[in-house]
């Protein structure tokens, strides 16, 4: 099924699309309902939230950043790119043992203040790499006791793994903090310490003597403080509506590249993305599906698990990656978030934006599931008229019985709580709403506000 069956190695958190939504006018809530995105901008709808994510992607942000060798770039989609090599360096790649020189420029970000002090960093990327260039992506910050971190590798990142091997950095603590696969994390944050703010460094790199560069369009960060809890409070049902996303079962890939974290019974993420990258209208061309067994069905889904896979974490549920992976294809854009309440996924899912959940439970905890997991993605397209969640659930028998309805107050709590109790019966952790979100590089109004009101910009 997923990794979710194994021990989880993350320490802090659980490891034909219809023309009118594609253009962010999907139909409005049920007759009798209110809209959840108009209703948006009412100010008592979530009081403060303990989530702050913050990216940069405009013109004037890239151009406001340190830049050594690098240069913003305007257009329909600004960018920053490497422009002049600031130095060479060699990197040895953990995972294949070879080195090799690269030019590299840096551009590092202001610092961003957190709205809210935050326990837990979680950083988003989204670029552009042709062969011969990759990127990594590192956080930096101030402590609430004013002292500062080290700077910590959040990704060494490629679209493509004929470079490097995209991978995360494992053994990064200072004593107050450290870092788990892709999750900054305070070490104790019953000592009350937070992380008041950050800075993100880029940099770029590509091989000797070539012109090539990344660009990078959008490089964010969530931070957060979710308060530990077993449960969380139940929410109104405020939107009844569906959307028409692809359907792919994960198990009807099992044994296939097991390479890839043991094949498809571990491949709820970048099978939830493919969902997703699909509904929007992403596709893969018949040249960069060559390499799958023609016996496969779906191979779309091969290709999402090799793109996504982090060699260190030796898993494809690394969350930033499956985000960078959805923008990759033309037009779209990929964040990693937490979400604060059932009412913001009725916000997106009205304005035509479907959400990826990562969830931990019990196989009694979420009926009609038939499984346990320590961590699990799956795809919420829409809710009933009863309030219950409609999602695309990867870890199903076929395509056709992805689908599933869960229940409101269970799928809630599985997926906002911090605290659970395992199968052993000891405490374990929760992802606290984490989701992925992808979107049209060029949103709609109405998409904006509804991605607005759940914090992204």
């Amino acid at each position: 099924m997923s990794r979710a069956q194994q021990p989880s190695r993350r320490t802090v958190l659980a490891a034909a699309v219809a023309a009118a939504v594609a253009g962010g006018t999907a139909p409005a809530a049920a007759a009798g309902r209110p809209d959840p995105v108009a209703d948006a901008d009412d100010p008592g709808r979530t009081g403060i939230r303990p989530i702050d994510y913050h990216a940069w992607t405009t013109y004037s942000e890239w151009h406001g950043g340190t830049s050594q060798g690098t240069r913003a770039v305007s257009g329909r989609r600004p960018g920053v790119v490497l422009a002049a090599p600031a130095g060479s360096t060699d990197y040895t790649d953990p995972h294949t043992g070879t080195t090799a020189t690269w030019e590299y420029a840096t551009w590092t970000s202001p610092s961003h203040r957190l709205a809210v002090p935050a326990t837990e960093v979680v950083s988003s990327w989204n670029a552009h790499t042709p062969e011969g260039t990759w990127i990594q992506v590192e956080l930096g910050g101030t402590y609430s006791d004013g002292s500062d971190t080290p700077w910590y590798v959040m990704g060494r990142w490629a679209a493509g793994d004929q470079d490097i091997k995209r991978t995360s950095v494992d053994g990064q603590s200072d004593g107050k903090s450290s870092v788990w696969t892709d999750t900054f994390a305070i070490d104790d944050a019953s000592t009350g310490l937070r992380l008041v703010s950050y800075r993100l460094r880029l940099t770029l790199y590509r091989r000797p003597g070539t012109r090539l560069t990344p660009t990078v369009w959008r490089l964010g960060a969530m931070g957060s403080d979710i308060p530990d809890r077993f449960t969380v409070p139940a929410s109104t049902p405020g939107l009844a509506q569906e959307l028409v996303v692809p359907r792919y079962s994960q198990e009807i890939h099992k044994g296939q590249y097991p390479q890839y974290d043991n094949g498809g019974e571990a491949w709820c993420s970048p099978t939830s993305s493919q969902m997703i990258i699909e509904y929007w209208g992403g596709r893969l061309d018949p040249g960069q599906l060559s390499w799958v067994d023609p016996s496969y069905a779906d191979p779309q889904v091969d290709a999402a698990a090799r793109y996504t896979y982090d060699y260190q974490y030796q898993g494809c549920g690394n969350w930033p990656f499956n985000a960078a992976y959805a923008a990759t294809f033309k037009d779209l854009q990929g964040v990693v978030t937490r979400l604060a309440s059932l009412t913001d996924l009725e916000t997106l899912v009205a304005a035509g934006i479907p959400a990826i959940t990562s969830q931990s439970f019990l196989k009694t905890e979420l009926t009609g599931a038939g499984y346990g997991t320590s961590g699990h993605l799956m795809t919420v397209i829409g809710f009933t008229a009863d309030g219950d969640v409609i999602a695309n659930d990867p870890a199903s028998p076929s395509d056709d019985a992805v689908r599933r309805v869960y229940k409101r107050r269970e799928f809630e709590n599985i997926w906002l709580r911090t605290k659970r109790y395992n199968a052993s019966g000891a405490v374990a952790s929760g992802t606290g709403g984490v989701c992925y979100l992808y979107f049209p590089a060029q949103p709609s109004a109405r998409q904006r506000k509804a991605l607005a009101a759940v914090g992204v910009r």
